[in-house]
């Protein structure tokens, strides 16, 4: 089928399926423009929870389709390409969460949104690139065991130095390969414009731009700033909005290497086919689902 083709069918596939598709801001261009809503993880689930749809499209990561699965359990959530995962998330397991807490059973442990259900359910608050400082500052407890993300937990320790952050030894493999020289050279290609990064990129990174905030936050500063001229230190997919609302500024990648290849899985195709053949369904254990609820709930009361 060509394009306008997909497009028709799935529009009329969403209509038959009472189905909602959202988009993270990372995903292809094509997959942003069938969406009904684009935005960051968080943001796209608590939207499906208040939706009045019965099925929803997650076009994104595994993670995030689990997310929206625990704040929306009466609903089918389906994953356009069910290996379209999270290496970050994947590098702390329930299982070694919990030898880790071991080691530190006073810490109050914070997980950020990048990460499993099951491990969500060992955590005691949950927490998003935008809110993690305000969450860690919020906890009456000096003692915080932040997992998975070391370079986000590392720009919140600098952030809120009176807390003892224990760093889990996990990253993002597309923000974490951006090096300083990269920095550096772009600058010089363009010394009028601001560098606004995401805080998964490593601290040096972190510490040379002028702007560090989650995709909401990038797109917000950049829609709201007089500035003309932008260089992107997070992934990709997000330019197509900011140029989308944006059309009178330039906006320029801080690295080639700013790719999730994960992201990029997911096709005009694979929705089609999801909303066709109603796959890949999300279900989770109800216990595991009840306890990373509450690291979710926790969140937006400290929040």
């Amino acid at each position: 089928m060509k394009k306008d083709e997909i497009i028709k069918e799935i529009l009329e596939l969403k209509k038959k399926r009472n189905a909602v598709i959202v988009a993270h801001n990372y995903q292809v261009d094509e997959v942003q423009e069938v969406a009904d809503v684009v935005g960051d993880s968080l943001a796209l689930s608590k939207y499906c929870a208040d939706v009045k749809k019965d099925v929803i499209v997650f076009c994104g990561v595994h993670f995030m389709a689990e997310s929206a699965k625990i704040l929306s359990p009466n609903k089918v959530v389906l994953l356009p390409e069910i290996d379209a995962g999270c290496p970050m998330a994947d590098m702390v397991t329930k299982e070694a969460l919990i030898e880790e807490k071991k080691k530190f059973p006073n810490a109050t442990v914070v997980c950020y949104i990048n990460s499993s259900a099951e491990v969500k359910s060992e955590c005691d608050v949950c927490c998003t690139s935008s809110n993690a400082v305000d969450i860690v500052r919020a906890i009456n407890n000096k003692d915080i065991l932040f997992v998975p993300d070391q370079n986000l937990g590392s720009y919140v320790s600098k952030k809120v130095p009176e807390k003892n952050i224990i760093l889990w030894k996990g990253y993002c493999i597309t923000h974490h390969r951006v090096k300083i020289d990269e920095l550096i050279r772009a600058r010089e290609l363009r010394p009028d414009a601001e560098v606004l990064v995401h805080p998964e990129c490593q601290p040096d990174i972190v510490e040379a731009a002028d702007f560090i905030g989650s995709t909401k936050q990038i797109i917000e500063y950049a829609t709201n700033s007089s500035n003309k001229e932008f260089i992107i230190g997070t992934e990709m997919g997000v330019l197509f909005k900011l140029k989308k609302d944006n059309p009178d500024k330039n906006f320029y990648l801080l690295s080639p290497g700013l790719v999730c290849p994960n992201m990029k899985k997911t096709s005009l195709m694979s929705v089609y086919r999801s909303l066709n053949e109603m796959n890949y369904e999300i279900n989770l254990d109800e216990t595991i689902r009840l306890k990373a609820k509450k690291a979710l709930d926790n969140m937006l009361k400290l929040s």
